[in-house]
């Protein structure tokens, strides 16, 4: 006879596989669980972790500080978790000089994929900066170099297009951080060719995916998000709210892996890159580049939670 017994293992073992059917629906195609998703540059196929850092206040420190001796913990963190994408700018108070020396002390840098920006007006000061940021990286050549909000793109995208060829960096693109940066964004798109863009996107700021976000998906050029929290004010929004019913369903333990995962469901994002100087946060972030994102219905919800 079927006993009860068996029944509750059928049922329970039902249930599981209904559960994980959901979930598999929107995990990362190939990525085991519990590891950090990856997605692919188009231009090449080359894949990096969709959980990346970003240095600008974050990394603003003194050599020997306990602040510097934080950012140590969170490079540890970072990498041990299977982050790789570390994003700076010579023009950050510093923060470069300190992100490299922290590499090359650590022995990261071959575990890192780093970027850094032109931010010159000129060509002789951009060449400049250039030589600047090899000393401050501690590294002859960058994985990603970016014209940093657009400044003087037009001069600065041919040199970093002479910097690829010569073998000093892989990729090219241009940054924003703003959405009046949206519609020059569109135009540079349109005519330029780019490997990434970087702009912000985030719960209380989607207006990148009106027309941003799908062209770069249709031109085949990666995307980096900065401002996901939109600078910490997120944050404030939802302090002393209760996270969303669904959160757990996705494996959602924090609003900041909340306001991540938003970011990350968008079809076009390659890699979020969330600043910060704690340890504890950066393990935190991490945990948004695992497991399920969040469906459209979703989505909705959260960005009228902080509307």
């Amino acid at each position: 006879m079927y006993s009860r017994r068996q029944f509750l293992t059928d049922a329970l073992t039902t249930t599981a596989a209904l559960t994980l059917a959901s979930r598999s629906a929107w995990a990362e195609p190939n990525e085991p669980s519990g590891v950090l998703m990856t997605r692919a540059i188009p231009s090449t196929g080359e894949k990096i972790p969709v959980i990346g850092a970003g240095t600008s206040g974050s990394f603003e420190a003194t050599v020997g500080s306990d602040k510097y001796e934080r950012l140590k913990e969170v490079l540890k963190v970072f990498f041990e978790g299977g982050a790789t994408v570390f994003d700076t700018s010579p023009n950050y108070n510093g923060a470069d000089a300190i992100l490299g020396r922290l590499l090359h002390e650590g022995g990261w840098r071959k575990q890192c994929f780093l970027a850094t920006k032109i931010a010159a007006d000129n060509l002789e000061d951009a060449k400049a900066q250039w030589a600047g940021s090899q000393r401050s990286l501690h590294t002859d050549r960058v994985e990603l170099l970016q014209v940093h909000n657009l400044r003087a793109w037009r001069t600065q995208l041919p040199y970093a297009r002479e910097l690829k060829e010569q073998g000093k960096t892989k990729y090219i693109g241009v940054t924003h951080y703003v959405d009046s940066g949206l519609e020059e964004m569109e135009r540079i798109l349109r005519s330029e060719p780019l490997d990434f863009i970087q702009i912000h996107y985030s719960a209380n700021s989607p207006k990148a995916a009106e027309r941003v976000l799908p062209l770069a998906q249709d031109k085949g050029v990666a995307v980096m998000i900065n401002r996901a929290f939109d600078d910490g004010r997120l944050f404030a929004r939802v302090q002393n709210k209760a996270l969303p019913g669904w959160a757990a369903d996705v494996g959602i333990t924090s609003w900041a892996q909340a306001f991540l995962k938003f970011a990350l469901s968008h079809p076009a994002v390659t890699v979020v890159i969330p600043a910060t100087s704690r340890p504890e946060r950066q393990a935190d972030n991490l945990k948004a580049g695992r497991g399920p994102l969040l469906t459209a219905a979703q989505q909705r919800e959260l960005t009228a939670i902080v509307a």
